[in-house]
């Protein structure tokens, strides 16, 4: 017989803050329920599970009888809860108070709700720093997993992976379990004897051995294929049925028995890291290739087993460097935080601000903050989901700080920690963000009563999975494969979508075209440009006055030899939702022609609906807002979104040739390729002359209309009408 072998099953189940209801259901019917039914039956079984914060409000709101079978099953002394961060952020994201906060408020929710004493964690996404040490234990956590990966950047390899480890920081311990990546990839996907036939070899060659298996609950069912593989051809219950006819020697258990029973192997500090492919994802797109082609090249070689130790990918933290998106959704979210801690220094309201805490909490959830096998950064609902957050909670921080009813304000400082300055013009209707050393654009336009930003845009650009998208889907031949392994499409085409920008999709972008420009060309980003100012530094000046805030921006150029001095404003008023934007361009020459543009892109207004569509200024429609318009000396443009209760409205003094397309992306995400709508670009064009003085200007308005969203929201909290008999 071989040596007692400790298998601890530790189960990660997690949504994002953000994500559809439908998504959840779907979740719950196809993994999170018929895991538990089964897994119910076999009394002598014991697992770890950790739920992420979203998903067990979603289980408390909408399934709490699916939490009292947990809560059961924890008395019972058959399943642990692990904790974490509330709503399951990057830790090494996040200002320490936040990372204690969130853990010590989750510990406290599920002893409450489970009755479950909390003594580990789960680390999402398992990206580590070793500082992370000190915090974790500080919130009154023991220990926790990483995988195996992050052992062996440390040195930690073979037969050393079968126990856990001690680690410190500044005086502080913390316990360590090494994840299985072999594992990972062993279960669900191949047969159960395997499995265990691979632990019995464990058995036989280690003594006190302590294997883990974290990952992913979704494995066991939403993952694709994985359904009829786990449920339908009765992979689980062989599994466990494998599991329990072996218990002689292979114990299922749970992590904190596994330490009560076993002496650390011994010592370790781990260098940062995260799971495998994530590394790799974390890679610039170059490098990511090239560290693919290498991979796979030395497969090969007999030196790879023992080389492969000592290769690792990139650091998480370059996710902010890879997508622009995802450091200005960063950069918004450590604003927030600091200011909410101003705001408890300062002794504010203490019920608002803990409302404002728990808006930040849920703004920093991972999901579309990087990109990977899953969705994340590319998914539109994510990415809107987190500005909602932090901009109630800055709506939340007016509140406690007493604000006035109207007011307007701007202000200069690194928000993007770029090492530049950015400007924040704001009042109680609008934020708005600009970045005079990149071109002077507008990068994030928060409409506050809607809790929506304008600007949550994204770029499209290479990925290296889009060699897979041209050379079209393939399967995995019949069997169940890992969603690392599949290619699969979810729309027909997708192949002709793969069109990459010159420039980030943002707003006030200016550009001097050649003439014969088209509509296809800029939207395929195929076009040349006589000059650009994108990504050149404006200077930038700030005028306040009683009620009105403006923001000067200036830059200078040269135009067919012809130097040119263009200037925008971007003005605010006071309780207005209202921006308007002025252009001059000085230094152009009476009897040349020029094509001048400005580029608008708006996000989160979907595309497919009937209620979601362009208009005149008579009311008529367009179109829905995927549609590509030519239209010609107009001076009005209308964008409506009756789901959201948003309607702009775009009027310009110079009538201007309007063109209008939608930007769509091909990404993938743990279903496949797929096809999605980014945003909406609004670009207004004239043919610019200068008068006698050699000078063009126009005015533009944006009229930001959120009456309709707003009186659903008096309706909604309106006191019912009293009946007199």
């Amino acid at each position: 017989m071989p040596n007692p072998v400790r298998l601890c099953l530790a189960l990660h189940n997690h949504q994002p803050v953000g994500n559809f209801d439908g998504v959840f259901e779907q979740a719950y019917q196809d993994s999170y329920l018929p895991f538990l039914e089964i897994f119910e039956e076999y009394s002598d079984l014991k697992i770890s599970l950790h739920t992420s914060g979203p998903l067990m409000e979603w289980f408390h709101e909408n399934h709490p009888e699916y939490l009292d079978r947990v809560a059961a099953l924890i008395a019972d002394g058959r399943v642990e809860i692990l904790g974490g961060a509330f709503y399951e952020p990057i830790l090494t994201m996040i200002p320490s108070p936040d990372r204690r906060g969130q853990i010590a408020d989750y510990s406290a929710w599920l002893g409450s709700r489970l009755g479950a004493e909390i003594r580990g964690m789960w680390i999402p996404e398992r990206v580590w720093e070793q500082s992370l040490t000190s915090d974790i234990a500080a919130a009154g956590i023991s220990y926790t997993i990483l995988d195996d990966f992050h052992f062996q950047n440390a040195g930690v390899d073979g037969d050393q992976l079968f126990g856990h480890y001690v680690t410190e920081d500044e005086g502080q311990i913390l316990y360590i379990f090494p994840g299985s990546e072999r594992l990972r990839y062993l279960i669900p996907f191949q047969p159960a004897d395997e499995i265990v036939g691979y632990l019995r070899h464990i058995g036989e060659t280690q003594e006190n051995a302590v294997l883990v298996f974290g990952d992913d609950g979704e494995k066991f069912g939403t993952w694709p294929n994985t359904k009829e593989h786990v449920y339908g051809n009765g992979w689980l219950r062989r599994f466990f049925d494998a599991l329990s006819q072996n218990k002689d020697w292979l114990y299922t258990t749970t992590l904190s028995s596994a330490l009560e029973d076993l002496p650390p192997v011994g010592k370790v500090y781990l260098p940062e890291g995260s799971y495998r492919e994530m590394t790799e994802w974390a890679l610039p797109r170059e490098k990511q290739a090239d560290f693919d082609r290498l991979s796979h090249s030395m497969e090969e070689d007999h030196r790879w087993r023992e080389l492969k130790t000592f290769v690792r990918g990139g650091y998480w933290r370059n996710f902010k460097v890879k997508y622009t998106e995802t450091d200005e959704m960063y950069s918004r979210m450590m604003a927030v935080s600091k200011r909410l801690r101003l705001a408890e220094q300062a002794g504010h309201d203490r019920g608002l601000l803990m409302q404002a805490r728990q808006e930040l909490y849920r703004g920093q959830c991972n999901c579309s903050y990087w990109h990977g096998a899953f969705g994340g950064v590319y998914l539109p609902h994510l990415r809107n989901a987190i500005y909602k957050h932090l901009i109630s909670a800055d709506n939340l921080l007016d509140r406690a700080e007493n604000r006035p009813i109207n007011w307007v304000e701007a202000t200069a400082d690194d928000y993007n920690f770029d090492g530049s300055q950015e400007i924040r013009v704001e009042n109680n209707k609008l934020i708005c963000l600009l970045a005079p050393k990149q071109g002077g654009q507008l990068y994030e336009l928060d409409v506050r009563s809607i809790c929506h930003n304008l600007s949550a845009t994204l770029t499209r650009r290479p990925e290296i999975y889009h060699q897979k998208v041209l050379a079209g889907p393939s399967d995995a031949g019949g069997d169940v494969a890992s969603i690392h392994d599949l290619v699969v499409f979810k729309q027909d085409g997708l192949d002709e979508h793969l069109q990459y920008d010159t420039m980030n999709r943002k707003s006030l972008v200016d550009r001097f075209y050649h003439e014969g420009v088209t509509l296809e060309g800029i939207r395929d980003g195929n076009v040349g440009e006589k000059l650009s100012f994108f990504g050149q530094p404006y200077e930038a000046r700030i005028r306040r006055k009683e009620g009105r805030a403006q923001v000067m921006l200036t830059n200078f150029g040269e135009l067919d030899g012809n130097p040119i001095k263009l200037t925008k404003g971007v003005t605010l008023d006071a309780g207005s939702s209202v921006l308007e934007i002025a252009y001059m361009i000085e230094g152009l020459p009476q009897n040349q022609g020029f094509l001048f543009g400005v580029e608008f892109n708006f996000a989160g207004l979907p595309s497919g609906q009937d209620d979601r569509y362009f208009s005149d200024a008579d009311g008529n429609k367009l179109g829905q807002l995927q549609t590509e318009l030519k239209l010609h000396d107009e001076t009005d443009l209308n964008l409506t979104d009756e789901w959201l209760g948003i309607r702009l409205g775009f009027s310009v003094a110079q009538p201007a040739t309007f063109w209008t397309f939608p930007i769509q992306t091909v990404s993938q995400s743990e279903g496949g390729f797929e096809l999605v709508h980014q945003s909406v670009c609004v670009h207004p064009l004239w043919h610019v002359v200068g008068d006698e003085k050699g000078v063009w200007n126009t005015t533009m308005r944006l009229d930001v209309d959120t009456s309709l969203a707003e009186s659903r929201l008096e309706q909604q909290i309106a006191p019912p009408a009293t009946v007199t008999t």
